[in-house]
């Protein structure tokens, strides 16, 4: 086995003696460590191409986990980046690659998809208390590492925009899709006019709350710490609640191509609200938890508009395995935001 010499810069207990591609990530390259002490640690090469400003990546990663350490009742609950030999909490290398590493979270499960509905559930509370614990950081001093992740307008502007030029000629075929977009285009307002009023906080968001993105313990199955905190930076805590239900509360995968088997389900909604509030409640304000709801449907609607936007360009951006895979995205999409408008009154029920 041939290591990569960055990881012989980073300050691991005793000699690396293993280190080997891990995991299923699409986005950074990542490593398994052992040295010989028999500690393992994560080591991580970050895509520059898709994160721009690693520097401010890199920043906001270690003021979060900082943070969070303080609150922490042991070392599995948050994240701790092993510093370089030089002092650094993070690696350049000579070609200008942005490395780090992490300690391994030991004892840990990954879900891709929740077994039960109580692992939904502790994704809920991992996530409420990620709220709870960075209610008090200041998220305007945190970097937007992808400017205008979650501005639904600025998303649907794009939309507009790719519809008019329409380069691969498919606009003709997705009309209804189109329409109902289009429909829902002064709804996708809603919670950019609440920032811009005054009434929606930016806080410290995540922005990418899938259940694979915490870490249960192995015997317990109960939540340790959220993990991939790449796209960590200001946000609305409605958002982040929202992409959990639009993953989570489907009863079917995203890219399903038969509709039938897509429908919005209300109990495991009301399962990650319970949780989430759980954990968040004293944290969040009246106007966030009233909207709580507009989360769920906004990121769904938003995540649908992205879909369809890429088809209409051509998938330039998302990754497609067969013809029509962002159109089949964007429908799924479009049939959870249907279901959740036709449960929108037992939505605000459950939340209140």
């Amino acid at each position: 086995m041939e290591l990569i010499p960055q990881v012989s810069q980073f300050c691991t207990d005793g000699k690396v003696v293993y280190c080997a591609p891990y995991g299923s990530g699409h986005i950074n390259r990542t490593y398994l460590v052992l040295d010989s002490m028999a500690r393992m640690y994560i080591l991580q090469m970050v895509n520059k191409n898709i994160f721009k400003n690693t520097e401010g990546l890199m920043q906001n990663i270690l003021a979060v986990t900082t943070h969070l350490r303080k609150t922490a009742n042991a070392s599995r609950e948050v994240l701790t980046l092993v510093p370089t030999k030089a002092g650094n909490m993070w690696l350049v290398d000579e070609n200008g690659e942005f490395w780090r590493m992490y300690h391994f979270v030991s004892d840990s499960l990954c879900l891709q998809a929740p077994e039960t509905p109580a692992d939904f559930r502790e994704s809920a509370l991992a996530f409420g208390n990620f709220q709870r614990k960075l209610a008090d950081f200041p998220a305007e001093t945190l970097v937007e590492t992808i400017p205008h992740f979650h501005d639904t307008p600025h998303r649907y502007e794009t939309f507009v925009a790719a519809v008019k030029a329409d380069v691969c000629g498919r606009a003709a075929n997705v009309q209804r899709e189109i329409e109902f977009a289009l429909q829902r285009q002064e709804y996708a307002k809603t919670l950019m006019n609440l920032h811009t009023s005054g009434d929606l906080p930016l806080r410290v968001t995540h922005n990418d709350t899938k259940l694979n993105n915490v870490l249960l313990d192995r015997d317990t199955r109960k939540a340790l710490c959220v993990i991939d905190l790449d796209t960590v930076m200001p946000g609305f805590s409605v958002n982040d609640f929202g992409d959990s239900i639009r993953f989570g509360a489907s009863s079917a995968a995203e890219d399903e191509t038969d509709l039938s088997k897509v429908e919005f389900l209300l109990p495991l909604y009301e399962t990650y609200t319970e949780g989430f509030l759980a954990t968040g409640k004293e944290s969040l304000t009246a106007c966030e938890i009233e909207h709580l709801r507009d989360g769920a449907k906004m990121m769904t609607l938003e995540c649908g508009v992205r879909f369809l936007t890429d088809y209409l360009s051509g998938d330039t951006y998302f990754r497609t395995s067969r013809e029509g895979h962002n159109l089949d995205r964007c429908r799924t999409q479009f049939k959870l935001v249907a279901g959740m408008e036709h449960k929108w009154d037992e939505m605000r029920r459950i939340t209140r």
